[in-house]
């Protein structure tokens, strides 16, 4: 049964509070976890676990204690220390850089300049980085097949920073919070943080009012260290076992790769797409007609690859094509269940719909059985079950 994972940010989201909750809800990491993240920065950080009861609530808190605060650094430093840390699995790495790249977008959007330029202050301290380190550990290790979360608390008023006073949300929090459900509880100060924000914005998870349909499995609850009026400063995790039929729209993530092509044949082009079609993480690859520089004809290409194979996929791309620069985004996409049988050693792929059973027989087959169009249309029709 596909399991979801329902954030409920009943007193916002943090970097601190998220890991905080999912740790609470998966006990059995938390001495790893803890390794994890105090080997990350060696000598640098005193990663420790608080545990409740916070105003009345059972849950946990992270205090992360640095023995330097307010580094500056590029982005190319954080990924750095990020890749090199042996306890991170491949996947788990390249979670934690997707999220400091939000940041540096974000950062990068509205000071008015380049990703590489920025310097991270605040976000680029010790305990953020520590923080990012635990949620991409933590994620690599639960893989929730899907993730959802509740509106957020707005906040209000102002907030001290390295650039001076600061309304709440800070810019950079506002720039990353776009497309979320936000409403105001009446509560001020900053409800939620640059890294908390980072991570929706790469996580993209479905925005609802309430967790969807299934067996609830476990929970937690991470706690921020402010004392909030009237309600807890809390983080809560559900891990929802969702039923097939809620489940049968799942999301996943991919890493969309594009670029531009203006220096190469056309026949060279599609032969160099076959072989990147062929790569076993690569799920799509797209083609399109463009206006280049100068009024110069070009090829635009998008590759849907997984997101752990992103380095593999990037290098037969650079190696098989004449372009110079890659974008990367990350993507969610809504896939519905599959199967492939073989009738008449034509290869036929059943998906299930939300009302109906749809099918349809591989055409590079049909046309070894049939050779007009009359008979492939009657063959097809005789596979996919809808010749009555």
């Amino acid at each position: 049964m596909p399991r979801h994972l329902h954030l409920d940010p009943v007193g916002g989201i943090a970097g601190d509070m998220f890991a905080a909750a999912l740790l609470h809800l998966a006990p059995e990491l938390q001495e790893e976890t803890i390794a994890m993240a105090t080997s990350l920065l060696p000598g640098q950080a005193d990663v420790t676990l608080e545990r409740g009861p916070f105003g009345g609530f059972a849950g946990l808190r992270l205090h992360i204690a640095c023995a330097h605060q307010h580094h500056h650094r590029h982005l190319k430093d954080v990924v750095e220390i990020i890749t090199a840390s042996p306890l991170l699995s491949p996947n788990a790495s390249h979670i934690a850089c997707g999220i400091f790249s939000k940041l540096a977008e974000a950062e990068a959007a509205v000071h008015g300049t380049s990703v590489e330029k920025v310097h991270f202050h605040e976000v680029g301290a010790v305990d953020s980085i520590i923080d990012i380190g635990l949620a991409g550990f933590l994620l690599d290790r639960l893989k929730p097949d899907s993730i959802s979360i509740g509106a957020l608390p707005l906040g209000g008023s102002t907030v001290r920073t390295e650039h001076g006073m600061m309304p709440v949300p800070a810019p950079a929090t506002t720039h990353l919070l776009h497309g979320f459900a936000v409403h105001d509880d009446g509560i001020e100060g900053e409800r939620v943080t640059p890294t908390g924000a980072a991570i929706l914005a790469y996580l993209q998870p479905v925005i609802v009012k309430v967790a969807p349909q299934g067996t609830l499995a476990r929970s937690g609850a991470g706690f921020g260290s402010r004392v909030l009026p009237g309600r807890p400063n809390m983080l809560r995790a559900l891990e929802i076992a969702v039923e097939e039929k809620a489940a049968n729209n799942r999301r996943d993530s991919l890493v969309e790769l594009s670029f531009e092509v203006d220096d190469q044949t056309g026949e060279d082009l599609a032969h160099a797409l076959d072989i990147i079609r062929a790569h076993a993480a690569v799920r799509d690859v797209l083609q399109y007609a463009v206006v280049g520089k100068k009024g110069r004809m070009a090829a635009s290409v998008r590759v849907l690859c997984e997101a752990g194979k992103v380095d593999e996929v990037v290098a037969v791309i650079f190696e098989q094509t004449s372009t110079l620069g890659i974008r990367e985004a990350h993507v969610k996409r809504h896939i519905l269940p599959r199967d492939e049988i073989v009738r008449d050693d034509v290869r036929v792929k059943k998906v299930t719909r939300p009302t109906a059973t749809t099918a349809k027989a591989e055409f590079d087959d049909l046309k070894q059985h049939a050779q007009t169009r009359a008979e492939r249309e009657a063959l097809r029709r005789r596979l996919e079950g809808d010749d009555g």
